[in-house]
């Protein structure tokens, strides 16, 4: 049976809510978009989210098809690779892929205005203030709460953007056969601000990330446009280490002498009133399914919410808009299909950039800045340019390759894992690892 729409409601008006708003006017929806927090375009952000991003392949395509990018492009700082710093202060560079391949620091608040207003020029009306608390979803039928009382909204489509703690997703919780779980990593993290120097530049280069790897926890810092970078903290919550042992200035100060020199001299003082005033947040990863109950469908966070470890928790909430609306046009709106089509193609691709994100975690904290890390990834690197077509970084494949599937990349990582693992096994490794017949290697893929 053809089934076509005509109003639809996004509860959510963040990054994922508002660009999926825009495929979904530009496609002669009348579409309208419920936030439960105030304009962040007036009121500011608030909600204790990271105010920088990064934006790669994978959610410049969308932004593109939507008709932002020119005005995305004036916003952006492109880090071209990964600055490690030592304890001692020592830098180490590793670029991300090839000449010109870069991701892209971006400020949450002023990306989500961007889209927002995009969205309103597209017809799009947009609600704030309105908190969902419940939904009928054999009637399509919302339950909002607002300051002047509650209100019932019905929709022939309801679409969650709301985000890893979805009320969407806590109504479909309610029914049966659905999976769900989520998972906190033991850490959480802290943001801090690294200020312009005396003469208004930027203290660290500007075209990195920066990572302070310390085995077990971590600390880096993306550029900002203002010349400042923001600085996160990633620190278990409990143990010797951790955020529960930091109850003074004198503690904040030991944690940074002791891990961290070079960056406390940077931050400088403003460390200690950033500690007092951002929260200390956790990290969560969501799996569920379906995604789907009747005309009510999940996306984004609210569907998948993943560990910000690869970056790729925007970017993968951008594909699936993408991927939503070329399964639109796949069936000429016909929304039966592609509702069923958008869930089955896309969990897979979720699932695998989940586990992807708390892999590189470990790579971050723990490897980044370690010798044998550090020739795999010549080897790599060694392999990449001879035979681009053949062999591609994992890194290289989640990042830069926006039309491979998540779920492609960790299948065909998995396989150059295994390879790799039996090269870096090989006695002196590390002193004749150019003269490998990096053919011969290659040649194991097929």
């Amino acid at each position: 049976m053809n089934y076509k729409p005509d109003t639809i409601a996004i509860l959510g008006a963040g990054l994922v809510g508002s660009l999926l708003s825009i495929f979904l006017a530009r496609r002669g929806y009348k579409v309208t978009m419920y936030e439960r927090r105030a304009d962040m375009r007036t009121e500011g952000i608030g909600g204790g989210k990271s105010i920088n991003l990064a934006l790669s392949n994978r959610g410049w395509l969308p932004l593109t098809q939507a008709g932002v990018i020119d005005v995305v492009e004036n916003m952006i700082i492109p880090m071209i690779g990964r600055m490690m710093h030592d304890v001692s202060g020592e830098l180490t560079f590793q670029h991300y892929g090839k000449e010109g391949q870069a991701i892209n620091s971006i400020s949450r608040g002023g990306l989500n205005a961007v889209l927002m207003n995009k969205a309103e020029e597209e017809g799009v009306e947009i609600h704030f203030k309105h908190q969902c608390f419940d939904i009928d979803l054999l009637h399509n039928t919302m339950r909002l709460r607002n300051d002047k009382g509650v209100k019932s909204i019905n929709a022939d489509i309801i679409i969650g953007a709301d985000g890893a703690f979805s009320a969407v997703r806590a109504a479909i919780q309610k029914t049966d056969r659905f999976n769900y779980s989520q998972y906190y990593i033991p850490h959480g993290y802290k943001e801090l601000r690294i200020p312009p120097d005396v003469s208004g530049d930027y203290l660290l280069d500007k075209n990195a990330l920066h990572i302070w790897p310390r085995r077990s926890f971590m600390l880096i810092a993306l550029p900002n446009k203002d010349v400042s970078f923001t600085v996160t903290l990633f620190l278990p919550f409990q143990g010797e280490v951790s955020f529960e042992n930091i109850r003074s200035d004198t503690d904040i100060s030991n944690l940074f002498n002791e891990y961290f020199p070079d960056a406390l001299a940077y931050l400088g003082t403003s460390i200690y009133d950033d500690w007092v005033t951002n929260p200390t947040s956790s990290l969560v990863t969501v799996k569920c399914y379906p995604w789907v109950r009747n005309k009510t469908m999940l996306i984004g966070d609210a569907a998948h919410a993943i560990v910000p470890f690869y970056g790729q928790g925007m970017n993968c909430g951008f594909e699936d808009c993408r991927v939503f609306n070329d399964i639109l046009d796949e069936c000429d709106d016909n929304w039966n299909f592609a509702l069923e089509k958008y869930q089955t193609q896309r969990k897979p691709d979720a699932d695998a950039i989940a586990d992807l994100a708390l892999q590189n975690f470990v790579e971050m904290r723990d490897l980044v800045a370690d010798e044998a890390f550090l020739v795999r990834m010549q080897i790599e690197a060694r392999l990449y340019d001879l035979y681009p077509e053949k062999w591609i970084p994992q890194y290289s494949m989640v990042t830069f390759n926006e039309h491979l599937r998540y779920s492609e990349a960790l299948a065909k990582g998995k396989k150059q894992n295994v390879i790799m693992n039996k090269i870096m096994s090989r006695k002196d490794i590390f002193r004749t690892w150019e003269s490998l017949d990096f053919g011969k290697i290659v040649d194991q893929l097929e």
